[in-house]
């Protein structure tokens, strides 16, 4: 029964007037859910959607119609995968999930015509280098290993034998006519001056012959003198030579010419210095040689010649030893003169203290070098003082003496002329190969080989750098 006063009719009742009844509270038709609230029809890719053949989004290529999110707000119909969850036909796996024929895309999935890499930009099937992309283009080459830079006759790093002796080979080669120029020159001077002083003490002993009364005791010492002043030029000479080869195999490690005339003005300059490093070393030769003697005899004098020769044998292997421990410690001396400018006794220091942590692998390659210059030199040498020395054992005459002389002299003259090169340039470079191993030198002369041939002031210049 209603409690509704009467001017307020029952709106529930049936039939009430201005009224019309609803349904009994049943949710009204828009509330229902879609008949097609399945996955809408239209989802999916539309008809065609499967890529064509060449590959490519179809016309109109975009969100399916009904893509938007649908009415009631939610995960938009499309965007995540549908009830069921299969992705569309042609953008994948195809239902069922299993390889297609030929593995990969789906059928029509290729790339469009034309859209493939360039030919030779990727790699060819099986994977590999792609093509073209190889070896690095020409004239740029691989990098330098460090310390295997050769700009001349010596690669700049610590030196083999082999190196030393094929750098001394070598720098001959690149540069004959100054190198044989001037050892031809300063030999064929002092061979005259040989030749000149063994010639007067023959002459004046064939003058003496008619002359029998006179004490011989002249002329034996007119030939001593002479062949000590004709063993100081020599010694002069080779040491002269010796600065001026300095230069050109300076020169050659940077593989850089060089000409006569400017070997000359490089060496000019430190003329006096190596002639008073020879005379002081023919000083001290001297001198040695002289205490020995002057030993010997006192003990012959105080008491017998058998005691003499007893200590005579040690002491002169002492002496032997000791000529050849100064004159390997001084082996640099006249390369620092040159090279690096040093006055003679800063390189006779400097030259103890490159030698001293090195002392018997540079003696063993001198040794060795001196071995193969007496092997090379002998054979030149050998056709000439073999006949030489036939005219002199059977002369007759002073005439026959001279000429025998002076074979000889022609024959020792070819020999240092082919072997006095070698032996500087095995110097030089054992010299190199010391500032190399002891104060990292090659680091310095790489700076000069980037330079270049033409940059021979500046490689010139790298002699004088030192660690101190």
């Amino acid at each position: 029964m209603s409690t509704l006063p009467p001017e307020y009719p029952d709106d529930t009742s049936p039939g009430s007037a201005g009224q019309e009844p609803t349904p009994a509270y049943e949710p009204p038709p828009a509330y229902q859910p879609p008949p097609a609230y399945q996955p809408p029809p239209a989802y999916g890719p539309p008809p065609a959607y499967a890529a064509p053949g060449g590959y490519g989004p179809s016309p109109g290529y975009g969100p399916p119609p009904g893509y938007g999110p649908p009415p009631g707000y939610g995960q938009p119909a499309g965007y995540g995968p549908p009830p069921g969850y299969s992705q569309p036909p042609g953008y994948g796996q195809p239902p069922g999930y299993s390889q297609p024929p030929g593995y990969g895309q789906p059928p029509g999935y290729s790339q469009p015509p034309g859209y493939s890499q360039p030919p030779g930009y990727g790699p060819p099937p099986g994977y590999g280098p792609p093509p073209g992309y190889g070896p690095t283009p020409p004239g740029y080459g691989p990098p330098l290993i460090p310390g295997a830079n050769k700009p001349g006759i010596i690669p700049l790093r610590p030196l083999t034998l082999s190196d030393i002796f094929n750098g001394a080979v070598g720098y001959i080669r690149a540069n004959p006519k100054p190198t044989l120029g001037i050892t031809a020159m300063v030999v064929v001077v002092m061979q005259v001056i040989s030749l000149l002083a063994t010639v007067g003490p023959l002459a004046a002993a064939n003058s003496l012959q008619s002359n029998k009364s006179e004490p011989s005791l002249g002329a034996v010492g007119a030939w001593t003198a002479s062949l000590g002043g004709s063993a100081l030029v020599s010694w002069l000479g080779s040491m002269l030579l010796s600065g001026m080869l300095t230069v050109i195999v300076g020169r050659a490690v940077f593989g850089s010419p060089i000409t006569i005339a400017e070997a000359w003005a490089k060496v000019r300059g430190r003329l006096l210095a190596l002639l008073g490093l020879a005379l002081l070393e023919a000083v001290g030769l001297a001198v040695i040689i002289g205490l020995v003697v002057v030993i010997l005899i006192g003990v012959g004098v105080a008491a017998n010649a058998g005691v003499a020769v007893l200590l005579g044998f040690p002491l002169l292997l002492l002496v032997v030893a000791l000529l050849a421990y100064a004159y390997t410690v001084l082996l640099f001396a006249p390369v620092l003169i040159v090279l690096e400018r040093l006055p003679v006794f800063d390189a006779i220091t400097r030259s103890f203290r490159l030698v001293r942590n090195g002392f018997w692998r540079v003696l063993g390659i001198r040794v060795l070098a001196a071995m193969v210059v007496g092997i090379v030199g002998g054979a030149i040498s050998a056709p000439f003082s073999i006949v030489g020395q036939v005219l002199l054992m059977g002369a007759s005459s002073t005439t026959t003496l001279l000429v025998g002389t002076a074979l000889s002299s022609i024959g020792g003259g070819i020999s240092q002329i082919v072997t006095t090169p070698f032996v500087a340039g095995v110097v030089v470079l054992l010299y190199t190969d010391r500032r190399i191993r002891a104060e990292a030198f090659d680091l310095v002369l790489q700076t000069g080989a980037a330079g270049g041939p033409a940059a021979v002031e500046s490689t010139d210049n790298l002699w004088l750098t030192r660690p101190y």
